[in-house]
């Protein structure tokens, strides 16, 4: 045998053994991880097509932009139609409705340790508290009227109630502030203002409070979530991870966020509202425990008018509310496609072993 360029018969000889060893472990890894059937560590969430199970005198009309889960896993919603506050039962069944012409353009709904029901409507500037059976109990704001007083909201959009019974309003849409109250709702103190800054709010749009007190903001169209003491003093930002659309806290401290991932707001003379739509779950220090992409549906180009029949279970269009059940349920309420859905985790699936191959 002639001479290698390789340096001998010897360096060509390793070599070949080299690549040998080499091949065979290719081989064994590629078994191993096509054979492997380990429970996954990923969580996957189903949609339940057949949640809720309305009933025909009941309308299915209108955003639902508002959705809180009470003590007894029914889930609330808010929407901008005929029926606008609805509730059901985890597993569909039908419970109540009542408001009907009561509001003008509801936004977030809330349910506070006592379970009363609280709502924003930014049509008629107010936050209104009622007992779970529609009985009007507190208004705060003027009903028709806006301002920048102590008085008045400008389009308020969401209401964080402590357990002392304080009340924290996102002035959002008009005023870009936070206003707090007592619990018989006498006026404390206002913080925040219009900007891009820490502590300032491009549009406050949803918030919530954690078991210390924290006050959880998002300011959805700068793509941040925001945190305060209840005095107003602003403590971190978590920014361009998603934009913000909708707050829950679970009684672990746990906080989940709908709304889509980061973008410019206003881009090229238009709002592209989002671009796709998601879900995630983190802990009250900011780490991400969780995401979870929902499919962005189609309705046409008319959103004022949406063409709702396109839409296939599990798609949204302008996820704007969520919250999470006692047994890890998610519920997601879409102002576009009009509607709220069940989404159940998946942890593990009949045919995960053939899966995995």
């Amino acid at each position: 045998m002639g001479k290698s360029v390789f340096g001998g018969t010897q360096s060509v000889r390793a070599l070949a053994i080299l690549l040998s060893a080499a091949c065979q472990g290719f081989v064994c890894e590629r078994t191993v991880a096509q054979g492997d059937t380990s429970p996954p560590v990923v969580t996957e969430y189903d949609v339940v097509p057949t949640w809720p199970k309305r009933p025909d005198h009941v309308s299915d009309k209108g955003w639902v932009s508002g959705l809180s889960v009470d003590a007894q896993d029914q889930v609330w919603f808010f929407r901008k139609g005929p029926d606008p506050v609805q509730v059901y039962t985890a597993d569909g069944e039908f419970v109540r409705t009542w408001g009907k012409g009561m509001f003008s353009n509801p936004h977030h709904l809330r349910i506070d340790h006592e379970g009363h029901v609280w709502v924003a409507d930014f049509g008629l500037h107010v936050v209104q508290k009622f007992t779970p059976e529609g009985q009007l109990l507190m208004t705060l704001g003027v009903p028709g009227e806006k301002g920048t007083d102590q008085r008045h909201f400008n389009m308020p959009t969401d209401m964080a109630i402590t357990r002392s019974g304080d009340i924290f309003v996102t002035d959002g849409y008009g005023n870009r502030r936070v206003m707090h109250f007592t619990s018989d709702g006498s006026f404390v103190k206002e913080f925040g203002t219009a900007g891009p800054d820490p502590g300032q709010f491009v549009l406050p749009h949803a918030i919530v409070t954690d078991a210390r007190g924290v006050l959880y903001i998002a300011d959805r169209n700068s793509g941040r979530i925001q945190l305060f003491t209840q005095e107003g003093q602003f403590l971190e930002q978590w920014s361009n991870v998603l934009m913000p659309w909708g707050l829950s806290i679970t009684a672990s401290d746990e906080l989940w966020v709908c709304g889509s991932s980061p973008h410019w707001w206003y881009r090229h003379g238009v709002y592209p509202e989002y671009k796709d739509q998601m879900f995630m779950r983190f802990s009250t220090s900011g780490r991400v425990l969780q995401t979870w992409m929902l499919p962005l549906g189609d309705i046409g180009t008319d959103k004022d008018h949406p063409d709702t029949s396109r839409l296939k279970p599990g798609e949204t269009v302008g996820a704007h509310c969520i919250a999470q059940d006692s047994q890890g349920n998610i519920y997601v309420g879409d102002i576009y496609g009009e509607r709220a859905q069940k989404f159940v985790p998946v942890s593990t699936r009949q045919n995960d072993s053939q899966a995995s191959r």
